[in-house]
């Protein structure tokens, strides 16, 4: 029986081996069709995902602005007045800034307004010559009364003050002079009067108050309470008191007005929107172009080296230390080292005596072998201290076997002079040898 074998059509022809292979390989439906299809929806379903929190988050969040508060600018910082210069030029006041005095606004063409609120220390009596006639000529000079007085001295150290003879105290100082007053004076045994009804106590006795005509309230302004000032010539036409102290006076001087402040630290940044301290600065500077000096002393050389090179200045420092111990250091043979051996007894000994006898001298170590002598006699002979001195020699002779010349000559006080070196120590063997022998 025949086997039975596959043969192609003749109808279709000869099959190809690529037609074979196809028919003969597993068939996998779905394909690459079906993973693009899935790709297609996970990536749509993400976009509804974000589209839908992106609608809940739009409809639920609020929105809010937050000013945060990164402290004054560099600019306030480096000028305490900067908020003053601000007020002014708010209120169409012309505010001009300058760090000298060399160039000074001119009073004839307009009226001129000159704050000097910072120190002024190094001020020459020719700048202050210069700023009080400025004034006689028409100016407004506002100025802070810097030292106190003192009354030693006979004046305060601040040239402009004491050119206008103002007077700067503490309060307490003021006020226990005023108390001393009114210890010394002694209490009426009967009153006179009837006793005046107590006083209203005044609000906010610690606030200066500046009373104006066609004002039924006065002005408070918070000037430090620490300081007076006080005008002996009466030369101030107008003031301004706290309950303690006057804090602000106005001299007219020739054309112009100078005006005294005990402090400027009410117009300060942080203080002028305190009280009516603003309204202050306006009261005194309206009507006027203001010139504002920001500072009336310059940085010394020290001064501006210790700011820019403070590295510099140290090394320069150590180096002119270690030039100076270099120098100061003793020059000189070198020092041999001391011998290793011991001394003896006798190198000791006689290093004590000249010791003692550089220390002491020559006259002690004498009158104390003198004294031992004595001592020793006193021992050996009851009575001894109450013999005369002959009497005394010739027992001392007896005990020694030596003549009472050798005695004398012992024990006889010896000048202050200084003695040869021979001699003294023929006196001190004399000495010995009278010891020993007792």
């Amino acid at each position: 029986m025949a086997e039975p074998c596959l043969r192609a059509s003749t109808a279709t022809g000869p099959c190809p081996a690529a037609t074979l292979r196809w028919l003969a390989s597993p068939v996998q439906p779905g394909g690459a069709g079906m993973s693009r299809r899935s790709g297609i929806l996970i990536g749509l379903l993400a976009l509804l995902l974000l589209a839908g929190a992106g609608l809940y988050l739009s409809r639920h969040l609020e929105r809010y602005e937050k000013t945060v508060d990164q402290g004054p600018s560099p600019q306030a910082k480096a000028n305490p007045w900067l908020a003053a210069e601000y007020f002014l030029r708010g209120l169409s006041i012309p505010v001009n800034t300058t760090d000298t005095l060399a160039r000074l606004p001119d009073p004839s063409q307009s009226t001129q307004t000159l704050l000097l609120l910072n120190d002024r220390e190094d001020m020459t009596p020719a700048q202050t010559e210069r700023l009080l006639n400025w004034a006689e000529a028409g100016g407004h000079l506002l100025l802070v009364a810097e030292q106190l007085w003192n009354e030693k001295k006979g004046r305060s150290g601040d040239l402009l003050l004491d050119r206008l003879q103002v007077h700067q105290y503490l309060t307490t100082a003021i006020n226990a002079q005023e108390q001393q007053l009114n210890d010394a004076q002694p209490p009426l045994p009967i009153p006179l009067i009837t006793p005046s009804p107590k006083r209203k106590k005044e609000p906010w006795p610690e606030l200066t108050r500046l009373y104006l005509e066609n004002e039924s309230a006065p002005a408070y302004m918070s000037f430090d309470p620490a300081f007076h000032l006080e005008d002996p010539q009466d030369h101030a036409q107008s003031w301004a008191n706290s309950a303690d102290a006057t804090h602000l006076l106005q001299i007219n001087r020739g054309n112009g007005l100078i005006t005294i402040v005990t402090d400027a630290n009410l117009w300060k940044t942080r203080s002028i929107g305190n009280y009516d301290n603003a309204w202050l600065l306006w009261y005194l500077t309206q009507g006027s172009e203001v010139t504002l000096v920001l500072q009336t002393e310059h940085d010394n050389l020290l001064t501006l080296l210790l700011r820019n090179y403070p590295q510099a200045l140290l090394m320069l420092a150590l180096l002119i230390g270690l030039g100076l111990w270099h120098i100061g250091l003793r020059e000189g043979p070198m020092r041999r080292p001391a011998p290793l051996a011991r001394r003896q007894l006798t190198e000791h000994l006689r290093a004590s005596a000249e010791f003692l006898r550089r220390r002491s001298g020559q006259q002690t170590l004498i009158k104390s072998l003198q004294q031992d002598i004595l001592r020793r006699a006193r021992q050996l002979h009851p009575g001894f201290e109450r013999l005369a001195v002959a009497e005394q020699w010739q027992v001392l002779s007896r005990l020694t076997r030596q003549p009472t010349s050798a005695i004398s000559d012992a024990l006889r006080p010896r000048p202050p002079q200084r003695v040869s070196h021979s001699e003294f120590t023929r006196q001190v063997a004399h000495l010995q040898t009278l010891r020993n022998a007792l």
